[in-house]
């Protein structure tokens, strides 16, 4: 049996470009169907393969050799001994030249060919569509008004009645709006981190997703996320919430913690009591009660925003109700808040968090 932590990230080059065995490749797309972090780095793999084959091919100048083998025939009188250690040398560091200058020039040429572009929306109840409006426009929808805006060529947002859009950047790097009210749902088919939404209370940060987010008067804001992932960011406070979790955030606090909306009602409030209002311990002990294997999405989340007294009673609980930690997780690592040790039980955890029912440890499902 493939324990969860078994990833298989070696073999997603191969896997991209088509070279794997059949049996291989059934392998890597069983694994990808339950495993996100596996899926991401597939699809960063492609999205950095589709932008390399962009890049122009340029052709070194023919005056660039004759000097370096003029200069290496130069080393070669003064000591045969070590001429071809020198050769090699030397034609390894003028390659390794060559390449950063050409990697700079594509940098410069692909950047300075990607303009910022108008934003294509339309109007979905029926009324005169708005066609092409420029970044850095406001959007506003009244009580019976619906806009879609097409996010290049990676999907689209519907902006729901009586809210308030700006659109900023938009190019292939990088598409950004901001939503100042209301409500928007968005469905983006592209690699993560290429579209944002700023709130007033944080950025939603697109990992390849279907989700809502709405934004309160007083800029409180809630994230739903209906398919793959999103995060919350603030100031260097992220939320990591997969499909079927939410997330609030509010303005000065930053995001909360995630939860999957079949919590109980308990966990839920508890855990807004934690983030909000200074729950302290006793929601705490709560939000620990009330917890299921699922729930480990929240417990995971708490570790660096307990205090530190605290902090041993969650991981115990998570321990509690998942299988035993991976070989390179321990627990005096994860209580000192280790990053690459949180990212790997992290990995390790979310199988737990994407399939609704787990069996619990004494047979039952939780």
């Amino acid at each position: 049996m493939t324990m969860p932590w078994s990833h298989v990230d070696r073999m997603i080059p191969e896997y991209c470009d088509g070279r794997l065995s059949a049996e291989d490749a059934a392998r890597v797309e069983g694994h990808l169907e339950r495993c996100a972090a596996c899926r991401c780095a597939a699809e960063d793999f492609r999205f950095a393969s589709a932008l390399l084959t962009r890049l122009p091919v340029t052709k070194a100048p023919d005056s660039l050799w004759p000097g370096i083998l003029a200069g290496l025939d130069a080393r070669d009188k003064k000591s045969k001994k070590d001429s071809r250690f020198v050769f090699l040398s030397a034609r390894r560091l003028a390659l390794a030249a060559i390449t950063v200058v050409a990697i700079g020039v594509a940098a410069y040429w692909y950047s300075s060919r990607v303009p910022a572009e108008s934003w294509q929306v339309s109007d979905t109840t029926g009324n005169a569509g708005v066609d092409r409006v420029a970044a850095g426009q406001w959007l506003q929808t009244d009580a019976s008004s619906r806009l879609r805006i097409n996010v290049g060529s990676i999907g689209f947002v519907d902006v729901a009645p009586n809210s308030r859009v700006r659109l900023g950047t938009s190019q292939a790097s990088e598409h950004r709006i901001e939503l100042e009210h209301g409500e928007i749902s968005a469905q983006i088919s592209a690699p993560p981190r290429l579209f944002f939404v700023d709130t007033p209370a944080s950025t939603v940060v697109d990992l390849g997703c279907a989700y809502t987010m709405r934004v309160g008067d007083g800029g409180e804001g809630r994230l739903r996320v209906t398919l793959g992932w999103a995060s919350l960011e603030w100031r260097g406070r992220q939320a990591l919430v997969p499909a079927g979790a939410v997330c609030q955030t509010r303005q000065g606090a930053g995001p909360g913690t995630p939860c999957f909306e079949d919590a109980s009602v308990q966990l839920q409030q508890a855990l807004e009591a934690l983030d909000f209002r200074n729950g302290g311990s006793g929601a705490l002990d709560i939000v620990l009660a009330e917890s299921r294997a699922r729930d480990t999405l929240t417990l995971w989340h708490l570790l660096p925003r307990v205090d530190a007294a605290d902090r041993g009673r969650v991981f115990d609980r998570i321990v509690s109700l998942t299988p035993p930690l991976p070989p390179d997780v321990s627990r005096e690592k994860v209580l000192q808040l280790d990053p690459d040790t949180l990212e790997r039980w992290k990995e390790a955890l979310t199988w737990a968090w994407i399939w609704p029912l787990q069996p619990t440890l004494n047979g039952g499902v939780k």
